[in-house]
């Protein structure tokens, strides 16, 4: 599963649990602890995170952060918790503000286990900035958004690029609740930027009252007709993908006709299965049958090929995807020679299968 797909999972559950939990502990058992496990650290292992961070700021001694995520000794993001059923705000991400500059962490999450809010120190070095540069809401997930939270993940954590993207990320973000403010009420400076481009005669006031319903008016039937013309694209080409397909069901129809699976398909297929049966359910391999190949798959899904098997032709063959997306293609003798692909096999199902237990199971 990828973190994508994990994270959705993640929020899924979240929501599900809401009514049950109560208490800001809770919260964070419940859902800031997976979250941090979907990050790739351990929360059970003190190098990795520590809950109840403790360093003492001059006359605050002994104060504590919720968890800090570490590397080499040093913290590298500080997370305070609250519970998700209290809105998050400036005023409760105090402690974050102290503990910031006295560590060498240069991240911070606030977060009430459905909403993660990101900081850092653009406006002043080493002073943590009062607005977020990232906000996750679990309960209204955005893939834009999961994809710059993978960049916290610790296999893909990388100081330089994330303080690059979230300087990209706080003025766009700036941007667009300005946009969002002057659309809903103009500023008269707004109005007059678009006035005096259509407008040639003195500004009064009259005519800034006048043109400040024009400008609203105006942004809104525009986007209004971006909409549209978005929504007929989309049905357009619904449409058009529907006709395609149903020329393909017919095509298929035509074509699998044509398909005869041979027992020494079947017996290969099984060969397979008895191997990867050792790493995951054997009830989760499947098995598609096509004129030219016959294909081995996990959970019956063509996007989680583990091998095929070409035994139509003068020679056996068995072919696996590499890591550039190609096809590379094995001639094997016998049908027991599968088992000599023993490891090419694991390492095709750990493509699409992760091994490890799940928290969530």
């Amino acid at each position: 599963m990828d973190f994508r797909d994990s994270i959705k999972q993640l929020a899924d559950r979240v929501i599900k649990l809401k009514p049950n939990v109560t208490t800001e502990e809770a919260t964070k058992n419940a859902f800031v602890m997976p979250f941090i496990k979907e990050l790739g650290y351990d929360v059970f292992n003190p190098f990795e995170v520590i809950p109840e961070f403790v360093a003492d700021i001059g006359i605050k001694q002994g104060e504590k952060i919720d968890y800090a995520i570490m590397k080499n000794g040093e913290p590298i993001i500080l997370i305070e918790c609250k519970c998700h059923l209290s809105p998050l705000n400036v005023n409760n991400a105090s402690q974050l503000f102290r503990y910031f500059h006295t560590t060498k962490a240069k991240f911070s999450i606030l977060t009430n286990g459905i909403e993660y809010r990101f900081y850092t120190d653009l406006v002043e070095p080493n002073k943590m900035d009062e607005k977020p540069f990232l906000i996750l809401n679990l309960s209204d997930l955005k893939d834009v958004h999961i994809e710059e939270v993978k960049k916290f993940h610790k296999a893909y954590f990388d100081f330089d690029k994330i303080i690059s993207t979230a300087n990209e990320l706080k003025f766009s973000n700036e941007l667009k609740q300005m946009l969002a403010d002057e659309l809903a009420n103009p500023s008269v400076d707004f109005v007059k930027h678009f006035t005096k481009k259509i407008y040639s005669s003195i500004i009064t006031q009259k005519v800034l009252d006048q043109f400040t319903d024009i400008v609203k008016k105006s942004f809104q039937q525009y986007i209004n007709d971006l909409i549209t013309e978005r929504l007929k694209s989309a049905l357009a080409k619904e449409s058009e993908d529907q006709q395609k397909e149903t020329e393909i069901t017919e095509f298929d129809i035509s074509d699998k006709r044509k398909i005869v699976t041979t027992e020494e398909e079947i017996e290969g297929f099984l060969i397979v299965k008895s191997i990867l049966r050792q790493i995951i359910p054997a009830e989760r391999i499947f098995y598609r049958d096509a004129q030219s190949y016959f294909a081995i798959l996990l959970d019956d899904n063509n996007r989680k090929t583990i091998c095929r098997l070409y035994f139509n032709g003068s020679k056996k063959q068995i072919s696996f995807i590499n890591e550039s997306k190609k096809e590379v293609r094995f001639d094997i003798d016998k049908l027991d020679d599968i088992f000599k692909f023993s490891d090419q096999l694991a390492k095709a199902l750990s493509v699409h299968y992760s091994p490890q237990p799940s928290q969530f199971n």
